[in-house]
């Protein structure tokens, strides 16, 4: 099937802002990948001093950590800084170890997006589902069952696939070592903040985030971006979805200008600091009245999961 239509940079932007729109940084990407470490540790901190506040500073690391995926996916894109090899240093060991994997797959998706070959259509292909289905995928993923699902879940799925008279305990450790990079990483972690005393902190406020309110965030983007988008959808301005966000859904959920997809389909080499400027050209010219935009996500969620919605799923 043929790539899905691309929208024209000479069809909204001068030449002056299409420069001044997708020129590269030497700086700002690395500050922003600074600026999520920073929360991460400030909020981890605060947590320590008052473990009071870890509650509130749980949901706060969680979407940073969804940050550091944000930044990765710019890198990808070759978006996070000027000079190629930094760009991909920055991403792969700063921000996460799947960008080398990740990147053909995202390609894929947005020289397909929302077309038949699109790989995560699957994503959003179910919606709208019953508000009581989108409940239970809630609780999956704050009680951990789809971030044990997603991480080790190939671990049950290899040993029960394994073939004849071929050992459990094999196949356990050979699926085991596919997340050798995550488990390293932890445990490294761990034993730092132990041998600091510190131990509970990681556990609390870095595998505890990543475990629960990282899956839910994530789940939230992506049904933000293209849930309830039709399938084969020729206008290049209707493929993904911008919904707008406060400050409160930037800290909580939307990090790093996240929200702004409909702009990163339709010109995919901008940077994402670049798409709050290009989102403003767009309404000025009054662009923004065709492209497929929402107020805020709770809004959304309630379209992707209503209440009248016969059936279950």
């Amino acid at each position: 099937m043929a790539a899905a239509p691309r929208a024209q940079p000479d069809d909204f932007f001068t030449p002056d802002e299409w420069q001044s729109l997708t020129a590269r940084s030497s700086w700002r990407g690395l500050w922003l990948v600074a600026h999520c470490w920073g929360v991460i540790g400030a909020a981890m901190l605060v947590g320590i001093v008052w473990p009071w506040a870890i509650p509130l500073m749980v949901p706060i690391v969680g979407t940073r950590q969804l940050g550091l995926f944000i930044l990765m996916h710019d890198a990808a894109h070759a978006g996070l800084h000027r000079n190629r090899k930094v760009n991909d240093w920055v991403g792969y060991w700063l921000c996460s170890p799947t960008m080398r994997d990740y990147r053909p797959y995202h390609l894929q998706h947005h020289r397909f997006v929302q077309q038949t070959e699109d790989p995560d259509l699957v994503l959003s292909a179910p919606f709208p589902i019953t508000r009581d289905s989108m409940w239970r995928k809630v609780v999956r993923d704050l009680s951990g069952q789809t971030f044990y699902k997603q991480r080790f879940g190939h671990i049950a799925d290899g040993i029960r696939q394994r073939a004849p008279g071929e050992s459990a305990l094999r196949v356990f450790g050979r699926e085991l070592a596919k997340d050798r990079r995550f488990l390293i990483g932890n445990g490294l972690g761990l034993l730092a903040f132990a041998l600091a005393g510190y131990g509970w902190a990681w556990v609390l406020m870095w595998l505890l985030p990543m475990a629960t309110w990282l899956p839910l965030v994530s789940r939230v983007r992506n049904i933000a971006e293209h849930a309830l988008v039709a399938q084969n959808e020729a206008d290049p301005l209707r493929q993904a979805r911008t919904t707008h966000a406060g400050w409160l859904e930037r800290i909580f959920v939307a990090p790093y200008w996240v929200n702004y997809h409909c702009e990163h389909h339709m010109f995919t080499n901008l940077p994402c600091w670049s798409l709050p400027k290009a989102h403003r050209l767009l309404q000025r010219q009054g662009a923004t009245a065709r492209m497929e935009v929402q107020p805020g996500y709770l809004h959304l969620l309630r379209r992707a999961a209503p209440l009248e919605l016969a059936g279950g799923r």
